[in-house]
C-alpha cells in the first residue's frame, strides 16, 4: 500500500504541474488525501485561500457544497470535485423552492422562542411564514440556498453574525444544533431549521460521560454541530480550525475530540507529543471519505466532475458570503 500511494502521489504531482492546479482537502478527508493536499482546513477557509492563489484548476477534496463555494469565489478557475456523488446530507435538507404543503395545515409558531421549522417545507415557505426576518445561512448549504439568504455564517462566527444584524429575530439554517448553540449565546430569537449533521448529532450526553471516565485528564473539544447537551459539557466548543488552534496553544497533553475522525490526522501531525481520543469511534462521514488518490488523478486527467454555479446564483451567493466577511 505504501509503494502504491507513493506512485500515486508522484502522478498527482506531475498532473498538478501540467494543469497548473492546486489541491484542497477538508479536515475530514482520508489521511492520504490530506497528505497530498496543498492546503487543508475548513471549507470556507479553503475556498478563500484558493481565490488568492494564481492557478487554473482547483481540485476540491470535500463535498459538493464546498466545491460550489470555491466556484463562487473563483469564477475564472476550473473547480473539480473528484467524487461527484460526495454530498452533504445536512446541506441537502434545505430546498429553496415553494413546497406543495397545504398551508392551512401548518400551525402558527411564530411567537414561540427557538422554534424549529420542519425541513419537509422549503426555505421560501419559511420566509413567507416569517416575512422580513433575515436568513442566516451556514456555509454548509448549497449555492442556491446561499443565494436565497441574507448573510452566511460559519460554525465559528454564527453568534457574531447574528449579533451584527439589527433585527431582534433571525432565521438560522440548516443545522438545528448550531442554532441552539447560537440561541444560548444571544438574546435574539433564533428560528431554526430542522436539519442536522448525522455524524455530530449522534453524540449524546452519555457518550461525553463515558469518554471522561476513560480519559479523566483529557480536555473535551466539541463541534457546535453536536447537540446542546453535549456542548454544555465540553471544555471548548469550536470549529475544526478552532480545535487545531486550541490544541496548539493549550498546555494540556490529552484531548477528547468531538468531531469527525478525519481531524485526528492534522491534530497528530501538528502535535506529535499530545494524545487524542475520539468522543465516539463511529464519528465518520462516509461522503467525506469517498475521495481517493485515484479519484484525484482521474479528475485531473480527464477534466471531469467540473462544478459550475449559474452566474446569477453565484453573484447572489457571493453577496451573502461577502456580507459575512465584511463583519469586523
Amino acid at each position: 500500500m505504501h509503494n502504491e500511494h507513493s506512485l500515486l502521489r508522484e502522478e498527482i504531482a506531475a498532473l498538478k504541474k501540467q494543469r497548473n492546479a492546486i489541491i484542497l482537502a477538508h479536515n475530514y478527508q482520508r489521511d492520504e488525501v490530506q497528505a497530498v493536499a496543498d492546503h487543508t482546513g475548513d471549507s470556507l477557509e479553503l475556498s478563500r485561500t484558493a481565490a488568492s492563489i494564481d492557478c487554473e484548476v482547483i481540485v476540491f477534496c470535500g463535498v459538493h457544497f464546498m466545491a460550489e463555494s470555491a466556484a463562487i469565489l473563483s469564477p475564472g478557475k476550473t473547480v473539480l470535485l473528484p467524487e461527484s456523488d460526495a454530498t452533504c446530507p445536512m446541506a441537502d435538507m434545505v430546498e429553496v423552492s415553494v413546497s406543495r404543503k397545504v398551508w392551512k395545515n401548518f400551525p402558527g409558531y411564530s411567537e414561540q422562542p427557538m422554534f424549529i421549522f420542519p425541513h419537509d417545507f422549503s426555505l421560501r415557505d419559511m420566509k413567507r411564514q416569517y416575512h422580513g426576518v433575515p436568513v442566516v445561512a451556514y456555509v454548509n448549504t448549497t449555492a442556491e440556498v446561499k443565494a436565497e439568504s441574507d448573510i452566511c455564517c460559519t460554525s465559528a462566527n454564527v453568534v457574531k453574525v447574528i449579533e451584527s444584524l439589527p433585527d431582534d429575530k433571525v432565521i438560522c439554517i440548516p443545522d438545528r444544533n448550531l442554532s441552539m448553540w447560537a440561541q444560548k449565546n444571544t438574546n435574539k430569537q433564533v428560528i431554526a431549521w430542522d436539519g442536522f449533521c448525522h455524524v455530530h448529532d449522534r453524540v449524546t450526553k452519555n457518550d461525553v460521560l463515558d469518554a471522561r471516565k476513560k480519559h479523566p485528564s483529557a480536555l473535551l473539544m466539541a463541534h457546535p454541530e453536536c447537540r446542546l447537551e453535549v456542548l454544555e459539557l465540553a471544555d471548548y466548543v469550536t470549529s475544526t480550525s478552532g480545535m487545531l488552534r486550541y490544541v496548539h496553544s493549550s498546555k494540556s497533553k490529552e484531548f477528547i475530540v468531538g468531531t469527525e475522525l478525519g481531524l485526528m490526522y492534522r491534530l497528530r501531525q501538528d502535535n506529535p507529543e499530545k494524545q487524542f481520543y475520539p468522543l465516539r469511534d463511529d464519528m465518520i462521514c462516509s461522503n467525506m471519505k469517498k475521495t481517493t488518490l485515484k479519484s484525484i488523478i482521474n479528475a485531473l486527467k480527464h477534466n471531469e466532475k467540473i462544478i459550475r454555479v449559474h452566474e446569477e446564483i453565484r453573484i447572489r451567493a457571493k453577496n451573502a458570503l461577502d456580507r459575512m466577511l465584511d463583519i469586523k
